[in-house]
């Protein structure tokens, strides 16, 4: 089982809870400590980061709401079914509004974030033994630094993605003088996360250079995670935008740039040789992240530790996604894969789990998200019912699959056209995905719209799940034209209109013994037989019922173009901050 990293509160530093509704960068402190304690010696100013990285687990971080609430609906999953809760179902269904009750606690936990990172930058660099200490404490006290800038950078990311233009602060709300701070062009954001993390690269190791020192090196930052997030950030940079100027969505300046950041950052990820695809896909998530095992191949670059089976440290991943109709992808989605690609099983779990351990197959309609389910989760394992809420799963920040695409993507980009380099990640991704039947893979477009489609595609079949998909389609700009797509193949499966009139309207399978997979005793692609095999029990598939008034009319309702790509802040901070504007809208 992995050593989970310490979720350190330092209590000297701050709280996660608000104190004042009129100044929410502005925190309680818990302690008479002063930093020259805190930060007087390397383990106190080590559990001070990990007091940062803390902010990033529980309710209001990764371990649900930003995760599993807010990257729904998009054109491949949707987030619980029904409408009108002035909660996580208002949120997918883009029917929010600033008083919704889910979104205040994750704005306030990232500037939380933020003011404990901000700690640690200001302070750690004037430790004794930073810039002219004795190895190896002073690689471990700069280590330290680049974390903190890291996270930061993290925080500000998820802020900037959520709410677009948002107050921005780089030093600890003790040295701001006014803390009613207007929203900050995100670009200047942008700008300065990608300084600092250019800055944290240099701070930190490669993950090979943490071996064999007792440490689980994929739940704290290293070079690999580092350069992935900052090219993550450019691309995002360089991408589109709801403005708040204009309610266009907009492009950022001099993209090429940007997208040659992301290049460069993911060449020299894949050149390091310390990260690479596990062998199957299957294997990745059962054998590992739901066994709360290590990836020993690197392709999880960095997850999120979570631990301690309370809101603010854990998570409820297992628990909120998977087999529990929480998030559900649609059954378009299901028919987009490809027969033998073996993500398709994986990324979508056909079946409820019983009490006793067994299955029984779902509706099309009904079906799950299943990257994290809970007949996989071991070590431990947890009870097959709904009781047990925390469950201890990691949360996959970045994966190296994610890199492969984004450099293929951005060479894309900078050269007008794939390159050999960009052409060989992106089949690197696939042939993983097709194992066994590699020649399956089908030919790589060799246009530049031709690849960026094919990447558009390939993005939703190998991340889909994992609070990306929805921010993907964003930065593009094809969130509107993707529900569409996506609806009107809803409706043309309900239809039973080409090519879905060839598909069953029913599927068999045998009923199955705990710890067995689904055994399917028909095809997906073939009409459903006139009798029923021996022995087998049946489920609705392809017919009418898929957009039936109980499963999908609700399905991105209230998708507005130039608005809807952005959320509302929460009333409670446009309250507090009389400079603060609301997003367009709203």
């Amino acid at each position: 089982m992995k050593t989970k990293l310490k979720l350190a509160i330092v209590g000297l530093l701050v709280s996660s809870q608000i104190v004042s509704c009129s100044k929410y960068l502005e925190l309680e402190p818990k302690s008479s400590f002063g930093p020259e304690t805190i930060f007087g010696n390397l383990e106190n100013a080590r559990n001070a980061v990990y007091g940062a990285y803390q902010m990033l687990a529980g309710d209001h971080g990764y371990g649900n709401r930003i995760n599993v609430f807010f990257p729904y609906d998009t054109d491949l999953m949707i987030g619980q079914r029904g409408n009108g809760d002035n909660g996580r179902r208002d949120i997918a269904r883009y029917n929010l509004t600033p008083l919704n009750s889910e979104i205040q606690g994750p704005f306030y936990r990232l500037y939380g974030g933020i003011e404990r990172a901000n700690q640690c930058i200001k302070y750690i660099p004037q430790m004794d033994g930073y810039a002219n200490g004795a190895e190896p404490v002073r690689s471990q006290i700069r280590r330290l630094h680049g974390e903190a800038l890291t996270l930061r950078a993290q925080f500000y990311f998820d802020l900037v993605k959520l709410w677009g233009d948002v107050p921005a602060q780089w030093v600890p709300s003790s040295d701001v003088p006014d803390l009613f701070l207007p929203n900050m062009d995100r670009d200047s954001i942008y700008d300065q996360i990608l300084a600092d993390l250019e800055l944290a690269a240099q701070l930190v190791p490669w993950r090979g250079e943490l071996a064999g020192i007792g440490e689980t090196i994929n739940e704290r930052l290293t070079k690999g995670s580092v350069k992935a997030l900052r090219a993550r950030i450019a691309l995002f940079r360089g991408g589109y935008s709801l403005r708040i100027a204009n309610r266009q969505m907009e492009r950022g300046s001099n993209h090429i740039h940007y997208y040659q950041i992301a290049a460069n950052e993911c060449r020299e990820i894949i050149q390091s040789g310390q990260h690479r695809l596990s062998p199957s896909y299957r294997g990745l998530w059962k054998d590992y992240l739901n066994a709360h095992a290590l990836d020993p191949f690197g392709e999880v670059v960095f997850d999120i530790a979570m631990a301690g089976g309370n809101p603010g440290t854990d998570s409820k991943i297992g628990y909120f996604s998977g087999l529990r109709n929480q998030v559900l992808p649609l059954p378009s989605f299901f028919y987009s894969f490809a027969p033998h690609d073996t993500r398709r099983d994986v990324t979508i779990a056909p079946y409820t789990l019983n009490d006793n351990g067994s299955l029984t197959a779902a509706e099309i309609s009904r079906m799950s998200d299943g990257k994290f389910r809970l007949d996989w989760i071991t070590n431990p394992s947890f009870p097959f019912n709904h009781s047990v809420q925390f469950m201890g799963l990691n949360w996959p920040l970045i994966r190296y699959s994610d890199v492969l695409l984004m450099f293929a993507e951005a060479e894309n980009e900078v050269n007008n056209g794939p390159t050999p380099a960009a052409v060989d990640a992106f089949e690197q991704v696939r042939k993983r995905a097709f194992l066994g039947n590699e020649s399956e893979i089908g030919g790589t477009p060799t246009t530049k719209a031709g690849f960026f489609e094919a990447i558009v595609d390939e993005r939703g079949f190998e991340l889909s799940g994992e609070s990306i998909r929805k921010y993907d389609l964003i930065r593009w700009n094809i969130l509107g034209e993707r529900i569409a797509r996506s609806q009107a193949a809803l409706t043309a499966m309900a239809n039973r209109e080409p090519p879905y009139d060839q598909y069953p309207t029913r599927m068999f399978y045998y009923p199955s013994t705990a710890g067995n997979d689904i055994d399917w005793a028909t095809s997906f692609y073939e009409p459903a037989p006139s009798s029923s095999p021996a022995g087998t029990a049946s489920v609705n598939w392809v017919n009418n019922r898929i957009y039936s008034v109980s499963d999908w009319p609700y399905y991105a309702e209230g998708f507005t173009p130039g608005k809807s790509e952005l959320m509302p802040f929460p009333q409670a901070a446009i309250d507090a901050n009389p400079k603060l504007k609301q997003n367009p809208g709203y």
